[in-house]
């Protein structure tokens, strides 16, 4: 029988990743898109729970691509799965492909990686995909390829329950890349800052920049990987928890602090 693709993406229905995505995921699975109607990059793991979300059918090219959704990333999965799709079986979830980078501190921002954390939730293997640069216009048609591939391995062998795999694919020609690491979640940070500007009527309002810093040289941590042309493959998971403070904590006498007779 053939599978059931569920792709979502946080930079929007209309956005290039996700339209080269679907055109290779259709040639190995029946596709459904539920995404976000418009840019939604960096919300995290945001729900809608104070309004309504509406729903409208979105046309490319002429013919029908999927459902946009007027909320976040994650509102787009829960929603597909809990109202639009409830009756279908969905096999895997894709989320991407991203415009850029999603790694290291990234990972706890991006919408992208959020889409397939919530497909994980609700009990459908993910993966997230983004292809690592900034640049405008990109070709996004070896990072689709490689979703495809991708998407055949957990077809045959699937992912350990609970986790996700977070993507980055070098934007390098085809024939740069090295292979590809199963990698970690690099320690590469934003140092960034609000610059403070004026508008055309003398209000002042602040803008968010900076740099991304890394001071990695491990080639298993995801964005050294990605830096030297390989493909990363993180396999994340939301559980929190730090296990190795918990005995630390206890010692500590913390629990002590406040006893009850």
């Amino acid at each position: 029988m053939r599978k059931h693709i569920l792709v979502s993406n946080d930079d929007g229905i209309n956005a290039e990743g996700i339209y080269a995505l679907v055109k290779e995921l259709k040639k190995i699975a029946d596709v459904t898109v539920v995404a976000p109607e418009k840019q939604m990059s960096a919300v995290g793991h945001a729900i809608t729970v104070q309004y309504p979300l509406r729903v409208n059918p979105f046309y490319k090219n002429g013919e029908f691509f999927g459902y946009a959704v007027d909320g976040t990333p994650a509102d787009a999965v829960k929603l597909a799965v809990r109202a639009l799709l409830k009756d279908k079986k969905i096999d895997l979830l894709v989320s991407g492909i991203n415009h850029g980078m999603n790694t290291s501190i990234n990972i706890i921002y991006s919408g992208t990686v959020s889409a397939a954390t919530e497909g994980t939730i609700l009990g459908i293997p993910s993966f997230a995909i983004s292809l690592a640069t900034y640049e405008p216009n990109p070709d996004f048609s070896f990072a689709a390829k490689f979703a495809v591939k991708l998407a055949q391995f957990i077809f045959e062998n699937g992912i350990p329950s609970g986790t996700l795999l977070n993507v980055n694919v070098p934007a390098v020609p085809e024939n740069q890349i090295k292979g590809v690491l199963i990698t970690r979640q690099g320690k590469a940070f934003w140092d960034d800052w609000f610059d403070l500007r004026k508008d055309p009527n003398g209000r002042e309002y602040y803008w968010l920049t900076g740099k991304f810093v890394n001071y990695e040289e491990d080639i298993n941590s995801d964005h050294t990987a990605v830096q030297n042309k390989y493909i990363s493959i993180t396999p994340i998971h939301f559980d929190l928890t730090n296990y190795e403070a918990i005995d630390k904590l206890k010692k500590s006498g913390l629990e002590e602090i406040f006893k009850f007779d």
